[in-house]
């Protein structure tokens, strides 16, 4: 696949890294001369110094040649207007864009983005993808990544194997002999830095990460079983007052009518402009850093807090501090890739990457095949995928048991004609069915295959 990539920052760079691992053929386009020059030392991908949205710039990256354009410059109009050059004068036949400002997204504009006004064929939102995210860890505090497949019917969670957990040193094929009628698959653990999909005969360790892939219905049965038993928030203060924070807060007021929002917020000017727009929830304006501040939000009676300022080192002192204070739980907002390794060791109970949600988001498009869904884990070293199985896939017609599927792949979930199919060894997968596995990322290329509609790939 060819594709350009406009804008090398975080996310173009995450996008870019992913499909050259894929040998795919890319080009990045970016203003800024330092970024082009450290994607090209470190990535196998083509630089060009430029505006992403110039036709002489396009034309230079191989835009007349590209199946794919995905722009994620820093600027929503110089996304839009790259999607619109790209489609008129390149015929490029998708185009990705990021759209941050939420007046473009409100329902009444909603033709705006149609083939025939500004085609862009898909719109990511950071801001609301991030919100959601964050939105279903608040709904399932026991998890420490929660994403949802096949119309919300299929859930991926994320646990953390404590020392008080049930089912530490317990075989796997054991824990599907306690619990026959569970609902759910372990598809992958976390060890050590190390990614793998486990064997029935394998054992769960303390601070393991463990992958499940479950029916919404069992969700929150599997968390029991795992140690993790903690009621959804209700008392919730936010650090923070921007766009994502603004989002959670008014979300909560609109689903959760029991729910007490708190959120602190550094800019006086931001703080009276949300407070303008919300109705319920308590805005205090100062430093989520400041100790009598988060003792007047009542941070020692608070269920969680969520820290979604612009600042890493911000979010994670504030979590820190609120636990020494008393808050049960915290969920922090982090960019820094590096980050997320030593959360856990600092108290982070949970955290969201935006760039990994995008990318994510963006990448649900890019895989080839009838993918409906992905999402990229541990950064990028595995990812849970849905896909429709077609007359022509090898995992058509005969029992798993049978499928000489490679090391490293877990069929999860079978979505089929609305219901949720918990797969065992006798499973047989049906033309049409919507498929929920986890592949780590060595795998993903095989997956697609798998899902291709030519038989030029079996």
């Amino acid at each position: 696949m060819r594709v350009v990539i406009c804008g090398a920052g975080q996310v173009g760079y995450g996008i870019a890294e992913k499909l050259a691992a894929e040998q795919n053929d890319v080009s990045v386009i970016d203003s800024s001369p330092r970024l082009i020059n450290a994607i090209r030392d470190t990535l196998d991908v083509r630089g060009f110094v430029g505006h992403g949205a110039h036709p002489d710039v396009l034309a230079q990256a191989g835009a007349d040649q590209a199946d794919m354009l995905i722009a994620v410059t820093l600027y929503d109009e110089v996304n839009m207007v790259a999607c619109q050059v790209a489609h008129s004068l390149f015929k490029v036949p998708t185009k990705v864009a990021r759209v941050r400002a939420q007046s473009y997204l409100k329902p009444q504009w909603s033709d705006l983005f149609s083939r025939d006004n500004m085609p862009i064929d898909v719109i990511i939102s950071p801001e609301i993808e991030v919100g959601e995210m964050v939105l279903r860890r608040l709904a399932l505090p026991g998890a420490v990544e929660t994403v949802r497949f096949a119309d919300d019917q299929v859930v991926v969670v994320g646990v953390v194997c404590r020392e008080d957990c049930p089912v530490v040193n317990t075989p796997l094929r054991q824990l599907t002999e306690l619990f026959p009628d569970l609902g759910a698959v372990v598809a992958g653990v976390f060890r050590g830095n190390h990614l793998f999909v486990p064997k029935s005969s394998d054992t769960l360790l303390v601070d393991d990460l463990v992958y499940v892939i479950a029916r919404r219905d069992r969700v929150r049965r599997t968390l029991a079983i795992f140690g993790h038993e903690e009621p959804e928030a209700t008392r919730v203060v936010i650090a923070g007052g921007g766009n994502i924070g603004h989002y959670v807060a008014h979300m909560l007021e609109q689903r959760q009518s029991t729910a007490k929002v708190k959120i602190v917020e550094h800019s006086r000017e931001r703080a009276l402009s949300i407070a303008d727009t919300l109705k319920r929830t308590v805005i205090l304006h100062g430093s989520a850093l400041d100790q009598n501040l988060l003792l007047e939000a009542d941070i020692q009676d608070a269920d969680t807090l969520i820290a979604l300022t612009n600042e890493d080192e911000v979010n994670i002192l504030s979590c820190v501090m609120a636990k020494k204070l008393g808050c049960k739980r915290n969920l922090s907002l982090l960019n820094n890739p590096s980050y997320p390794t030593f959360a856990h060791a600092l108290g982070i109970d949970a955290f969201v990457n935006p760039r990994q949600v995008t990318i994510s988001k963006i990448l649900q498009h890019v895989r080839r095949g009838r993918i409906r869904g992905v999402h990229a884990l541990q950064n990028g070293a595995a990812e849970v995928i849905e896909a429709e199985a077609l007359e022509t896939s090898p995992l058509v017609g005969k029992p798993l048991r049978d499928t000489e599927l490679p090391d490293g792949i877990r069929v999860g979930a079978i979505f089929r004609e609305g219901t949720v199919i918990t797969p065992d060894g006798s499973t047989i997968i049906r033309a049409h069915d919507r498929v929920v596995l986890f592949a780590i990322a060595e795998r993903v290329r095989q997956v697609e295959q798998m899902f291709r509609v030519s038989l030029e790939f079996f």
